[in-house]
């Protein structure tokens, strides 16, 4: 036996604990992809694309914070060249995604582009993408809110430059706030696309469709849940593990989930509101007042008004020797 030989690996055993040949491998490789529908996408339909959506966001996070990430040495005198690179690149990828995604819906493909229905998703994505960077101004005052709540709502940071560099609550609501500009434009499956890729990289789950106001603050953020229908108000600060979430869900006459779109199945929380790690807040009758306080890990299904402090009662504390066990 050669030394290549030996390195090489037998295939892999079947059911019966038998190696198989490579074409017994891909017959049923194939067999396996053909008979299940929900694990391929084999039509020539149109498909938003991952990695163009995340060259998107990055575009978008350089406008949103120029000179922190990829383009150094920016100044007063080439500032409007670059903003103008960047909303062209944005405009452009924005329309393709868009496109796409309205394509996928509408079950279009690549030898049905010249029907009336392609180009009404052409005309839409066009229009999509030009209101899509009108509100990109807003959306940076928005986040510059954003990063200044979370310097003074975190002893620890330094500078409102650390917040933009390093937390993850800044990451999130930048992400959001990108989304939901989209998702109010109804357009399908790229905000949450967009969303995400945000919670891989934060472990903050906001799902685009939450409203949320200005000056809002994550702060260490792993493990909150925003649902779709949330509502928050200005000043809010909110810690890990927090879940604002439904406490049901609708089921048809054949026992499936309904598809309830905007029916409102998550809470809403007022102005000024700080909510401590693990608590969870459920129910789309549910009211958070004004200035209220929610301590950590209460549980909360029922209105509470403003100025109001919501806690557990103290546990009691059970303390044992560990010497001699």
């Amino acid at each position: 036996m050669t030394a290549t030989d030996h390195n090489q690996t037998p295939p892999g055993p079947d059911s019966s604990g038998r190696p198989m040949q490579d074409a017994e491998l891909v017959r049923r490789l194939t067999d396996s992809i053909l008979s299940e529908p929900r694990t391929r996408h084999l039509q020539r339909t149109h498909l938003p694309d991952r990695d163009t959506v995340s060259e998107l966001v990055e575009d978008l996070r350089d406008l949103m914070f120029p000179g922190f990430y990829r383009r150094r040495g920016l100044t007063a005198e080439n500032i409007d060249l670059h903003v103008q690179e960047l909303v062209a690149r944005i405009r452009l990828a924005v329309e393709q995604q868009v496109r796409a995604v309205l394509r996928y819906v509408k079950h279009i493909d690549t030898d049905t582009a010249d029907s009336p229905d392609s180009l009404e998703c052409d005309r839409t994505a066009k229009d999509c993408a030009a209101q899509f960077v009108n509100e990109l101004p807003e959306i940076r005052r928005m986040l510059a809110l954003d990063v200044q709540a979370a310097f003074d709502g975190d002893p620890a940071a330094l500078h409102t430059d650390e917040t933009i560099f390093c937390y993850p609550g800044v990451d999130a609501i930048f992400s959001h706030r990108i989304a939901h500009a989209l998702y109010r434009l109804r357009v399908p499956l790229l905000p949450r696309i967009i969303q995400e890729l945000a919670h891989s990289r934060t472990g903050i789950d906001i799902h685009p469709g939450a409203k949320i106001a200005e000056s809002f603050f994550v702060d260490h953020g792993a493990g909150v849940v925003i649902g779709q229908t949330s509502e928050i108000g200005k000043h809010v600060r909110i810690y890990q593990g927090v879940t604002i979430g439904a406490t049901s869900f609708e089921l048809d006459t054949d026992g499936q989930l309904k598809r309830t779109g905007d029916t409102k199945r998550h809470p809403t929380i007022g102005n000024r509101v700080t909510i401590y790690a693990g608590a969870v807040i459920l129910g789309g009758d549910t009211v958070i007042g004004d200035d209220c306080v929610i301590a950590g890990s209460v549980f909360v299904t029922e209105s509470v008004p403003p100025g109001c402090l919501v806690r557990q009662e103290k546990p009691e504390l059970v303390l044992r020797s560990v010497r001699n066990r």
